[in-house]
């Protein structure tokens, strides 16, 4: 059973600068194609076209909050094929997750499939906000706080499909705090903590 419904049950029984350019040229080419000075009759010369201002780089936190998002969403959606998967081999989850994150989540799976169940449906993450990013140092890294829902992630007998009880007082949509770090193959989720906080 996944590490957060085991808490749940232990402790709540759980602008457009292209447009702009476009513009321009419209304007440019209006003016370029005028037929003459209105007062000489001489033909206008053609403008000078600007010279193009070279693109800015991208700016590292941003690319670094973007792809750990990224990463953080696979690794739920790899999660869900994990859980549902009495094989276990449809998943990718080392894909998106490494270190204790990964050795938990494929140790919790292999517990419920053991028991005779499954976990089907969707967990839907909403929210996913970087509160700290580091791209300077020997590893990259972001901390992520999102509020997860597995409100719709039922837990069913493997067999018969049929939904398995849970306690009613348990925590389906809270708030979790992951460590998402860059690793050589990729940004990876490597730690999960559940603050048993609803949102």
């Amino acid at each position: 059973m996944p590490t957060a419904q085991i808490r749940g049950r232990n402790q709540g029984r759980i602008k457009n600068s292209a447009g702009m350019l476009f513009i321009a040229c419209v304007l440019a080419g209006v003016s370029a194609c005028s037929s003459g000075d209105s007062k000489t009759g001489e033909p206008k010369a053609s403008p000078t076209p600007s010279a193009t201002q070279p693109s800015k780089p991208a700016d590292p936190t941003e690319t670094a909050k973007k792809d750990a998002i990224a990463a953080y969403q696979g690794y739920w959606q790899e999660m869900e094929k994990l859980y549902a998967d009495r094989s276990g081999k449809k998943a990718n989850l080392d894909q998106y997750a490494a270190s204790s994150a990964l050795k938990n989540a494929e140790r919790d799976a292999k517990r419920a499939h053991n028991r005779g169940l499954l976990l089907i449906g969707q967990v839907i993450v909403k929210d996913p906000t970087v509160t700290k990013v580091v791209t300077q140092g020997k590893l990259d890294y972001a901390v992520i706080s999102s509020c997860l829902d597995i409100s719709k992630w039922k837990t069913v007998k493997a067999e018969s499909k049929k939904p398995v009880t849970l306690p009613s007082n348990r925590l389906t949509k809270y708030v979790i705090q992951s460590t998402v770090e860059r690793w050589p193959g990729g940004w990876r989720v490597t730690r999960d903590e559940p603050q048993d906080q609803r949102c």
